[in-house]
């Protein structure tokens, strides 16, 4: 129960931080209006490294639906537990994402731009080509996953002494990697890498009673879902196939 309560805090505070930053920049009359895909390649990395480190110290940090079926496939952790880590991050999701749109809602209620609502709510891309869109979701969260599978574990032993790896640093690399990764590959698709980042937010957008909001474009939202769960089961897989 420890866990899964993690999961669901840790994830809640990667939304409220991530979509934070996302309305933050796209919003008018905000401290950070304008400020760029910079500063929100930057703030997802940050809200990752944040999130993660709240939730490892709690019991468990996957806070990613792709994470954590990448560790069932790759043998980490037991498919019986899957589906109840994956429902404590939408619903961490859902209540991260609701959390940031109350904090910002006077700035939503004097915004006239419906694709920027939308955008901090979940991703879409700029150009709609979904076997390019796919493919960018596929290998962001397959070098995500990967990292966190091919470096997680403890940093020190007393018969082989120090090693390098996630373990040893805490959340900072993860966070790193979601940086690398939204300043690369996120300028494509605004990189989910999570389903739960996006599906349980765009939920949210449709439900929520915001004016001038635009539909919550459903034409696009299998993508950053189905895209990051491939990514997770290749890296799991590939993890599975390298372990000694």
């Amino acid at each position: 129960m420890r866990e899964l309560l993690a999961e669901f805090i840790g994830t809640a505070i990667l939304l409220l931080m991530g979509n934070g930053v996302v309305a933050n920049v796209l919003l008018p009359c905000t401290k950070g209006n304008g400020s760029g895909w910079h500063v929100i390649a930057a703030g997802w990395g940050m809200a990752v490294f944040t999130a993660v480190w709240c939730g490892e110290a709690l019991g468990s940090s996957h806070l990613n639906p792709a994470v954590t079926v990448g560790f069932a496939v790759a043998g980490e952790v037991s498919w019986t537990g899957v589906p109840a880590f994956v429902l404590a991050q939408f619903l961490g999701a859902a209540a991260g994402g609701l959390a940031a749109y109350m904090f910002y809602k006077p700035h939503y209620d004097v915004c006239d731009d419906p694709d920027a609502i939308l955008a901090t709510f979940c991703t879409a891309p700029n150009i709609r080509k979904p076997a390019s869109n796919i493919g960018s979701e596929v290998v962001a969260t397959f070098i995500l996953v990967f990292a966190v599978l091919i470096f997680a574990g403890p940093a020190l032993t007393p018969d082989r002494g120090a090693q390098l790896g996630l373990g040893s640093l805490g959340a900072l690399p993860v966070g790193m990697i979601v940086y690398a990764i939204g300043l690369s590959l996120g300028g494509t698709t605004g990189h989910s890498l999570n389903p739960a980042r996006d599906l349980a937010p765009r939920i949210l957008h449709l439900l929520l009673p915001i004016s001038g909001k635009r539909d919550s474009d459903w034409g696009y939202a299998a993508i950053p879902v189905v895209g990051p769960l491939l990514g997770g089961v290749l890296a799991g897989i590939l993890a599975r196939i390298l372990a000694p």
